[in-house]
């Protein structure tokens, strides 16, 4: 094979860098977070070597990134230059619009103050300080959305991937870096995309696929604000790109372990990400069955990622895999039931390898990929007429099935819908997808699969097995089950990790399939360049009219400036008490972590009660400091002073059609500090 051009192995390599950094830091992250060492120091002293052993291993070798073909090699430059400055642009205009949700309303605060507290102590659970209160007390609750109370102490909601790498941002220039680091994570997406394009589609269709992605308004919400998303894209569409690189190497076998390891981690990331990385296991089982060289490797790496992440859930954050216990149980069965028949099928493979070729053969003879590409169309279209024939409801079974319920028929009530809370929008989760990437968009992409399908089945393409594999598996299990609170742009977050992009993947791929076809006929250059830029314009001007509305818009801005106002007020030695519901849902982890001050809440309790209480903290020796939404929650313990009055913009909330505006948000917080009555 001929030696790749320079800007073609330039846009290659450069599109795994963004993973393979990751992997880097998250290899030499988790082992100090388990040990309860997570600090600045030890980290970037292993980082160094570590971040420099992965990136030689996983661009060192040959790859497939080829020079456009004659006579475009004027155009040799347009691939790279054209990724990167997408991915450029994308970053810049993300940095510029960038959230600031660091008052825990929904995940991305969560988040914000897991990193803040593994930034300050390197290690988990978080710590109550019962000391600062007089000791234990009846009244005294710990507990907030996204912390959990276990065992006198807090464990924070979710894996620790994201926060790891937040705290990275958080050690070099504090939150405003910490929460920088999403925009950055998803402009790398956008460069990985990049480099997926070019080896699954060409590398002349690179910038086309990088533009669309970047857009795409879920990619852009999800990197605005602190989402795992961001994270695990960059991770998956870099394993792919390893996976993809391994068949143009003679001794792949170290980046087959790299790409596994790539892959795996994203568990660590979402831990529903098994779900998304199955067909990995399958795939490592047909090469080693085939007895190629790469498959024990991209199993071991897959295994140890996948691991790492099982493990810090298990040990670090149980309380959140029993609270998704209902989705995970039968998760990791059906997990364990991908990996025994794997084997089952190497077994069988090996033992009589002849069987196989004989059943491939019969196959790609066979009726069975035309019917498959037919069925590829009709699932589609089943899912597009869902809706008028089911509506999904569930009726709640618990707790936190009533408060969605509740939250449900709000948003009802704000959009003029009819209220139901049982409603969960379900049946119009391929909807969804044509809200933010357009009809012509989907129908590419179903073309795409009806083509693909038949292609692979008859023993073609072979590159794209695993990442069709991915995205055909992830796609119709999301579009059955989002399994998501249905209001939008939230919902949109379930389709950004793999819907999406491969729902643009495979339409750019079917783009330029059908521009190959249009040349074939005898159309000369210019009809066939005519051809490709229109149809590039019917893919991207839909992606782009669905977000302009809200691309310019900035949300949740000012509540760096209101925290550090709290923080700046509450002095040496205070204690916070924080007696309203909602206050104390938003603030607890914010004045815990950010200001370092010891928080409970004791909402719901009578004004005696916490006059008790706060007679324990002077006791202490400590200032008792009370919070609340309105000036009357904390007039009974002092003279009472406005400490926050926020007033910016949040994310819009939409059921029934995709978000157009942004919803206003007023936060405010009254202060008093105890004062003993004689």
């Amino acid at each position: 094979m001929n030696r790749p051009a320079v800007p073609s192995l330039l846009l290659a390599r450069l599109s795994l860098a963004p993973a393979l950094l990751v992997v880097a830091w998250l290899l030499v992250s988790l082992p100090l977070l388990l040990a309860g060492s997570y600090t600045i120091g030890p980290a970037l002293a292993l980082f160094v070597p570590v971040a420099a052993l992965v990136v030689t291993v996983g661009c060192r070798g040959a790859i497939r990134a080829q020079a456009p073909p004659s006579p475009g090699r004027y155009l040799a430059w347009w691939p790279a230059t054209g990724v990167l400055l997408v991915s450029l642009a994308f970053l810049l205009l993300q940095l510029k619009f960038n959230s600031e949700q660091i008052i825990v309303r929904r995940d991305p605060a969560t988040y914000v103050q897991f990193a803040t507290w593994l930034n300050d102590h390197g290690r988990l659970p978080v710590t109550t300080s019962p000391w600062a209160f007089g000791g234990d007390d009846p009244i005294l609750r710990f507990a907030s959305p996204g912390f959990y109370e276990s065992g006198g102490e807090l464990v924070p909601q979710f894996l620790a991937g994201l926060p790891l790498l937040l705290a990275l941002g958080g050690w070099i220039g504090g939150t405003p870096v910490l929460l920088a680091m999403s925009p950055l994570l998803g402009a790398g997406a956008v460069l990985s995309f990049g480099g997926l394009t070019a080896r699954l589609v060409g590398p002349l269709w690179a910038p086309v696929g990088a533009l669309a992605f970047a857009l795409c308004w879920p990619l852009m919400f999800v990197s605005r604000s602190t989402y795992s998303e961001t994270a695990a894209l960059v991770l998956l569409l870099g394993g792919l790109c390893l996976m993809h690189d391994v068949r143009d190497l003679r001794e792949g076998r170290l980046r087959a372990f790299l790409a596994g390891l790539c892959l795996g981690l994203v568990v660590l990331v979402r831990i529903d990400g098994l779900r998304d990385v199955l067909p990995v296991v399958v795939f490592a089982g047909v090469l080693f069955a085939r007895r190629r060289r790469t498959g024990i490797p991209l199993a071991a790496g897959l295994v140890l990622g996948a691991a790492g992440g099982l493990a810090e859930g298990f040990l670090l954050s149980r309380p959140y895999l029993d609270y998704i216990g209902g989705s995970l149980r039968p998760l990791l069965m059906i997990s364990g039931a991908a990996v025994a028949g794997t084997l089952v099928m190497v077994a069988a493979w090996r033992l009589r390898p002849g069987w196989f070729l004989r059943a491939g053969d019969l196959v790609a003879r066979g009726r069975l990929p035309d019917a498959a590409a037919v069925l590829t169309v009709l699932l589609v279209l089943a899912f597009a007429v869902r809706p008028y024939v089911q509506t999904v409801r569930r009726v709640p079974g618990n707790p936190e099935d009533a408060f969605n319920s509740g939250y449900i028929e709000h948003i009802q009530r704000s959009t003029g819908l009819p209220v139901d809370g049982a409603r969960q929008y379900t049946e119009l989760a391929l909807h969804w997808v044509v809200w933010y990437v357009g009809l012509p968009a989907l129908l590419l992409a179903t073309f795409g699969a009806a083509v693909l399908v038949r292609r692979l089945l008859r023993g073609e393409s072979p590159a794209w097995v695993l990442p069709f594999s991915i995205i055909a598996l992830t796609t119709v299990a999301t579009l059955l089950r989002p399994g998501i609170t249905p209001d939008h742009p939230w919902a949109s977050r379930r389709l950004v990790a793999v819907v999406i992009p491969g729902v643009l993947l495979l339409a750019v791929w079917m783009l330029a399939w059908a521009t190959r076809r249009f040349r074939r006929l005898g159309y000369g250059r210019a009809a066939t360049f005519a051809m490709a830029f229109a149809g590039t314009a019917v893919l991207l001007v839909p992606v782009g009219a669905s977000s302009a509305g809200l691309v310019f818009k900035a949300v949740d801005q000012g509540e760096l400036r209101a925290v550090d106002g709290l923080c700046a007020g509450l002095r040496q030695g205070t204690t916070v008490l924080i007696v309203e519901r909602v206050t104390a849902d938003r603030f607890s982890p914010v004045v815990r972590n950010m200001c370092g001050v010891p928080t409970a809440r004791v909402d719901g309790a009578d004004v005696r009660d916490v006059q008790r209480v706060a007679d324990r903290v002077l006791a202490a020796g400590r200032r008792p400091v009370l919070l609340g939404a309105e000036l009357a929650d904390v007039a009974p313990y002092g003279e009472p002073r406005k400490v926050v009055d926020l007033r910016t913009r949040q994310d819009g909330h939409a059921l029934d059609d995709r978000p157009k505006h942004t919803w206003a948000l007023r936060i405010t917080v009254w202060q008093s500090e105890y004062a003993p009555r004689g």
